[in-house]
C-alpha cells in the first residue's frame, strides 16, 4: 500500500500576515489542498495523512467546509520539529501494513505526477528514493574563516519531496534520537547506513516561502 504524508506546520513568518503560508489562496484555493489534490491524482487509493498543529486544525477544517474540499485524509499533530512531525504522522500506519510511504512539504504543491511515480516505484525496488535536481547557479564554500572558494556545482544536487521509503524502513530510522544532523527524512534514513537513490524532479516543484513564490505560483497554476 502507498501512504503520503504531507507536512504542513509552517506558520508564515517570511511570507508576512497572520495566515499560514499552506492556507494561502492560489488558484482560488489553499495551497494545501493542491498539494493533497496532487498525490490524490496519482492514486486515488493513496492514505494521504497531514500533519498539521493542533491550533491550524480548526480553521483546516473551517477551509475544507469552505471549499467543499472532500479528497480524504487523516489529520495528526505536529510536533516541536519537522522530525518530531514526520514522527507523527508515520505513528498512524498501522504496524503490520507493507508498503512505500512518502514525506512531502505542505507547501510544494507543484510537484508531477511522473516524479510521485518515479519516487514512490524506485524507494519499492530499492528502499528510499528522493527527487532532485541539478544545480545550474554557481556555487561557492565559505569556510570558518571567512574565505570562499567556487566548488564544483556539478557535484551537488538541489533536493526536493516527497522522498519515499519501504515503510518498515522508515519507522525503525524515526525510532532513532532526533539529531541535529537530520536536515531532512533522507538523512534519518541514511544515518542507519541505508543508501538513498536520486530521480529526477521536475523544475516547478517549488517551496512557497516567500511573496515571490506566490506570484510565481500563480504564473505556474494554469499550466497544471
Amino acid at each position: 500500500m502507498r501512504f503520503i504524508i504531507i507536512v504542513a506546520g509552517g506558520k508564515g513568518l517570511r511570507m508576512g500576515g497572520d495566515i499560514p503560508k499552506q492556507f494561502r489562496i492560489v488558484g482560488e484555493k489553499p495551497i494545501l489542498m493542491h498539494t493533497i489534490e496532487r498525490f490524490h491524482q496519482y492514486d486515488a487509493e493513496m492514505g494521504i495523512i497531514v500533519v498539521l498543529p493542533h491550533s491550524q486544525q480548526v480553521y483546516w477544517r473551517q477551509l475544507c467546509d469552505e471549499y467543499n474540499f472532500h479528497v480524504g485524509h487523516t489529520v495528526v499533530n505536529g510536533g516541536a520539529s519537522r522530525f518530531e512531525s514526520a514522527k507523527n504522522g508515520l505513528s498512524v500506519i498501522p504496524e503490520e501494513v507493507c508498503g512505500t510511504v512518502g514525506i512531502h512539504d505542505g507547501v510544494r504543491p507543484f510537484v508531477s505526477t511522473e516524479v510521485i511515480n518515479r519516487c514512490y516505484l524506485t524507494a519499492q525496488k530499492c528502499g528510499a528514493a528522493i527527487p532532485v535536481l541539478p544545480v545550474t547557479d554557481t556555487l561557492r564554500h565559505i569556510s570558518a574563516d571567512g574565505n570562499s572558494k567556487n566548488v564544483l556545482r556539478s557535484d551537488y544536487r538541489i533536493v526536493q519531496t516527497p522522498q519515499v521509503f519501504d515503510i518498515a524502513l522508515l519507522k525503525k530510522a524515526f525510532a532513532q534520537p532526533e539529531q541535529a544532523a537530520f536536515t531532512d527524512d533522507a538523512s534519518v534514513v541514511e544515518a542507519m547506513g541505508q543508501t538513498v537513490e536520486m530521480v529526477e524532479g521536475n523544475r516547478e516543484n517549488i517551496k512557497i516561502t516567500t511573496p515571490f513564490d506566490i506570484k510565481l505560483a500563480e504564473l505556474l497554476i494554469p499550466q497544471t
